[in-house]
C-alpha cells in the first residue's frame, strides 16, 4: 500500500513538473542563459586573463635615485679635516711695493744780507777763465764777488722788479767801490739788469 501511494506521489509530481517546464525554458531562453558559446571569445578572455600586467616604465626625469644617493659621489680618500702641514698660507699675486720714505728738503739758511748795486759782464770775457778756473760761458748763472768763497750760493733779489735767482760765486769783481756784485749773463737776464747794465740788488749768503 505505501508502495502504491509514493509511485501515485512521484507520478503526480512529474506531471506538474512537466506543465512547468514551458514556463522555465522559456525564461531561461529569455535571459540569455542558454545562449551558444563562441570558442573565439573564450580564447581571447583566456589570453588576456593569462597575460601577466607590466607595470609602465617610470619617465627618466622622474629617476632621481641616484642623484639623491648621498653616497654616489662620496670619496673615501677625501678626509673631513686638515692636517696643519696641509695648510698653506694664500699668496699675494700683487706685493705691495715699499716706497721709500720722502726726504725733507730744507731750506737753505740765511747766514747774511748785503745790499748794494750790482752789475754784469759779458761779450768781452765770453771763453776766458774764470778766478776759480772755469771758462767763462755766456747764459750762465754765476757772479763775482771780492772776497766770498768759491761756490758760495747767493740769492740775488731786483729791488726794483722784485725778481730773484740763486746764483754761484765762480770769480772775483767787481772792482768798483760802491757795488757789491757782478753777475754773468744768465744771471742778469734772470734779474732783468741786461738792458739798464746796473740795479740795487739784497744778496742773501746761503749756507
Amino acid at each position: 500500500m505505501r508502495v502504491v501511494l509514493t509511485l501515485l506521489g512521484l507520478s503526480g509530481a512529474i506531471s506538474a513538473s512537466a506543465a512547468l517546464f514551458p514556463v522555465v525554458a522559456q525564461d531561461f531562453e529569455d535571459s540569455d542563459l542558454f545562449k551558444p558559446l563562441d570558442p573565439m571569445e573564450l580564447a581571447v578572455d583566456s589570453d588576456i586573463d593569462s597575460q601577466p600586467i607590466k607595470a609602465a616604465p617610470l619617465d627618466s626625469d622622474l629617476s632621481v635615485q641616484d642623484d639623491l644617493d648621498p653616497d654616489s659621489s662620496y670619496d673615501s680618500s677625501i678626509s673631513a679635516t686638515l692636517t696643519p702641514d696641509e695648510v698653506k698660507e694664500p699668496v699675494d699675486p700683487t706685493p705691495v711695493a715699499v716706497l721709500p720714505e720722502p726726504k725733507l728738503k730744507l731750506l737753505p739758511e740765511v747766514v747774511r744780507v748785503i745790499t748794494g748795486e750790482a752789475s754784469w759782464y759779458g761779450p768781452g770775457f765770453y771763453g776766458n777763465h774764470t778766478a776759480n778756473g772755469e771758462i767763462y760761458r755766456q747764459g750762465t748763472m754765476t757772479a763775482a764777488h771780492r772776497t766770498l768763497p768759491f761756490g758760495t750760493k747767493v740769492r740775488v733779489t731786483n729791488i726794483r722788479n722784485g725778481r730773484s735767482a740763486v746764483i754761484r760765486i765762480n770769480d772775483r769783481g767787481p772792482f768798483v767801490d760802491h757795488r757789491v756784485i757782478d753777475l754773468g749773463h744768465g744771471a742778469a737776464s734772470t734779474l732783468g739788469l741786461i738792458s739798464s747794465g746796473i740795479a740795487q740788488v739784497k744778496l742773501e749768503v746761503l749756507r
